[in-house]
């Protein structure tokens, strides 16, 4: 695909927005302390949870996904317009996603980025967000590793759009890409807990820890 100044202006503004890291704003807004200073210090729904306001948590997590979904969504229900196709949409995806890890608000100190990419998912085809989580559901529910779950899923999300390919939604080389380039950033992000399963001291869900 080639990029046009629409494009680029798109997956700039998709970057912005992904930047935004809702952990850190909820909190203040809340007066809580700042998740970066307590538990894992990641910016995340999981750590905002340590403070005990599941509220706050929850609202962390529904924005984190929010930011992934909202620039797909836009660019899939008015970008014809302007000559965005399915594949700037990914690419714009992929901005926000990335844009969580790595928040120029910030100090570039972001997330692991699980429901930002989750919004992704949703916003190339609903389906294929499903069959994520469903997957995520399942590996937390026998298991009860949280990062495995996310490692689980993200390894399968890439599998079930090419599985649904032509089926279920359109086949595209650039959005099989982005989901590839979102996989392998999410098992990079995730590379402590990965550690820390093969050594069996990973905590699971509902054990009070210090670190995930």
């Amino acid at each position: 695909m080639s990029f046009t100044l629409p494009s680029l202006i798109a997956i700039v503004v998709s970057y912005l927005i992904g930047s935004l890291s809702f952990a850190v704003i909820v909190s203040k807004t809340l007066g809580m302390a700042d998740p970066r200073s307590y538990g894992s210090k990641n910016p995340g729904a999981t750590n905002v949870l340590r403070s005990g306001n599941k509220g706050a948590a929850l609202a962390t997590l529904l924005l984190d996904a929010l930011k992934g979904w909202v620039p797909v969504f836009l660019i899939h229900q008015f970008g014809a317009q302007w000559g965005l196709g399915a594949g700037v949409a990914a690419l714009a995806g992929l901005a926000a996603f990335l844009g969580h890890l790595y928040p120029v608000f910030f100090g570039f100190q972001g997330g692991k980025g699980v429901a930002t990419a989750a919004g992704v998912l949703v916003g190339i085809a609903p389906l294929l967000g499903l069959a994520t989580g469903v997957t995520w559901l399942i590996i937390a529910v026998f298991f009860r590793y949280s990062s495995l779950s996310s490692l689980v899923a993200a390894f399968f999300a890439p599998a079930y759009y090419l599985i649904g390919g032509g089926i279920a939604w359109p086949l595209d080389r650039t959005v099989l890409i982005a989901l590839i380039v979102m996989s392998l950033l999410l098992f990079w992000r995730h590379r402590e807990n990965i550690r820390r399963l093969a050594a069996g001291t990973e905590s699971k869900l509902g054990a009070k820890k210090k670190q995930d």
